[in-house]
């Protein structure tokens, strides 16, 4: 039994974490099933990935605490690498991701959220690191990535003080990208990545490398990065279609991922 759910609708797979009962919660078959779907993801067919959680209740509201309340330090370290590595993968993945935030986002549902490229919540979503109201610190990498997204003082206020955050006040920080109704907020992720679709998916990918690279360098290297991702892309028949297109007035092109 998998704990995720797979489903494609043409170009867009969308990625269900499917164990209601708990919350979603974040045990390790839940990793493994996570990892297990993105070995599978047929690249040349998928141009977007949307990462949910089943139910009208959460994303995922967190690590599973009662697979975690008797473990080892060392139990907690290879957890905690885990859970990083996964996400990690999510966030270096070449497809573009996006996370469709359904209730409660907190802890290691927070933590994937941010691993995915962008983020659409609910209105009734809520997101927080509340580790340290457990005796721990945040363990996916949500010291890393909340300061990225938000800004140091603000993220070392939510992981301090474990304070949850709504939805608008999550978009009013930049942790999320849009805010919409219940029952709007998965439609509103499938427009997006079918639009994120009908671009040159070499393209996308590229920019995906390109940002995710130079985002930690200084300037001139991350300039450096731009120009390789750059260049590469005159050597695919989606540059070649794509200007021709645009050349000889066409609307409509269709890429292919070559």
């Amino acid at each position: 039994m998998s704990f995720v759910r797979s489903q494609q609708e043409g170009p867009v797979l969308t990625l269900t974490l499917d164990r209601p009962e708990a919350l979603n919660a974040l045990n390790a078959q839940v990793l493994d099933d996570l990892s297990a779907e993105l070995d599978r993801v047929d690249l040349h067919s998928v141009r977007c990935l949307i990462f949910t959680g089943a139910g009208e209740k959460a994303f995922a509201a967190g690590a599973d605490i009662a697979a975690m309340a008797d473990m080892s330090p060392e139990e907690a370290a290879a957890f905690s690498r885990r859970g990083n590595q996964v996400f990690r993968r999510i966030e270096t993945f070449p497809l573009p991701t996006i996370a469709a935030v359904n209730g409660y986002a907190l802890g290691g549902g927070c933590e994937l959220a941010m691993a995915c490229d962008i983020r659409l919540c609910s209105e009734n979503a809520l997101f927080g690191q509340p580790e340290v109201t457990l005796g721990i610190t945040p363990g996916f990498g949500g010291t890393q990535r909340l300061m990225r997204l938000v800004g140091m003082g603000k993220a070392k206020e939510l992981i301090f003080s474990a304070r949850n955050v709504k939805a608008a006040e999550a978009l009013q920080m930049g942790l999320v990208n849009g805010v919409y109704p219940a029952d709007e907020l998965l439609p509103a992720a499938e427009k997006l990545a079918a639009k994120i679709a009908k671009n040159a998916p070499v393209a996308v990918r590229a920019c995906k490398a390109a940002m995710n690279e130079g985002v930690n360098l200084p300037m001139d290297q991350a300039i450096d990065a731009e120009v390789r991702e750059f260049s590469a892309c005159f050597e695919t028949e989606d540059q070649k279609r794509g200007m021709a297109g645009f050349l000889n007035k066409q609307r409509n092109i269709r890429f292919e991922n070559k």
